[in-house]
């Protein structure tokens, strides 16, 4: 399904993994443009209920096209989900969804200052109604800092390189405050790229994750999917790099195994836990007739897992 320049991935796959009931109460909990959303409310019945999540004002704006008595839209990350869904007076829900890739239209905006394939201000935030710009972080950020922030989240072999380019220009004098003006830079410093890559594509991709701390709200998230979610209740998440992929297979793993227990915790098999999530099937990726008319789905991976009964 597309909404306006914008392409569900991996849409009728997350819509099935959700296993929909058409009474049950649903989250989207990143409306992006309301590929999901749109067919999630195509199953429910009249009694269902879904509620998305969006810190991205645009976003927001795009959900008034839904007028549906079932749905419910809230500007907020969602690392609130928990907090949310009680001021809604909702305190289970049979599914929840995640898709953590940022929209088309975020990229293709050059205003919103994502992408450095358009020369535009170098904003990068989700949320433009607060926190702070990536244009700020580099004006700010010490090299040690900025080496972390772009070997940690965009596991850049040059960040050294690259952070030391960023202090030498602003110690010169000048601003970087436009994305063209941070890909020159960036392709001044690094001295081999992957073929096919720009050489900023992975800078942009940390400065992206950092600014707006993706990688803590996914792993604030997880934790709250599983307390909201009735039993037999779905999780399905679409990630589209390995450090989110990461994160949310070791969660899974983790309610499965219950691997949070002390270290050298002597205890019998049978004594163990149950296990308070059950991961459904393998990791599902988009077939290759999708990557043909989406070539953005690549990277993509969707991982479900199912709430059990234990407590």
């Amino acid at each position: 399904m597309s909404t306006g320049s914008h392409i569900s991935v991996l849409l009728n796959e997350a819509v099935d993994a959700l296993n929909i009931h058409p009474d049950g109460t649903y989250v989207d909990a990143t409306f992006g443009r309301g590929g999901h959303s749109r067919a999630i409310l195509a199953k429910l019945g009249s009694a269902g209920r879904l509620i998305a999540l969006d810190r991205d004002l645009a976003a927001v704006s795009s959900s008034q096209s839904i007028q549906d008595a079932r749905f419910t839209l809230v500007h907020s990350g969602f690392s609130n989900l928990k907090k949310q869904l009680e001021l809604l007076d909702v305190s289970r829900v049979e599914g929840v969804m995640l898709d953590i890739g940022i929209s088309s239209p975020q990229i293709d905006e050059a205003t919103r200052g994502f992408s450095f394939r358009f020369d535009g201000p170098l904003d990068m935030r989700m949320d433009q109604s607060s926190g702070q710009t990536a244009a700020q972080f580099l004006a700010a950020a010490s090299e040690q800092q900025l080496r972390e922030v772009i070997k940690d989240y965009g596991e850049e072999r040059f960040a050294k390189q690259i952070a030391r380019a960023i202090v030498e220009v602003r110690t010169g004098g000048d601003a970087i405050t436009t994305t063209g003006q941070l890909a020159k830079v960036v392709a001044g410093a690094v001295f081999k790229t992957e073929p096919g890559q720009d050489p900023a594509t992975r800078t942009f991709q940390a400065l992206r994750i950092f600014i707006n701390q993706e990688l803590e709200e996914l792993s604030l998230t997880l934790p709250q999917c599983v307390e909201v979610l009735t039993p037999g209740g779905r999780l399905v998440v679409i990630s589209f790099h390995s450090l989110e992929d990461r994160i949310v297979k070791r969660f899974i793993r983790s309610e499965q195994d219950r691997d949070d227990l002390p270290t050298r915790f002597a205890i019998r098999a049978s004594e163990l836990p149950p296990p308070r999530m059950i991961a459904i099937g393998k990791a599902i990726r988009p077939s290759a007739n999708e990557v043909r008319a989406n070539p953005r789905s690549r990277s993509a991976v969707m991982r479900v897992a199912e709430r059990t009964a234990a407590t």
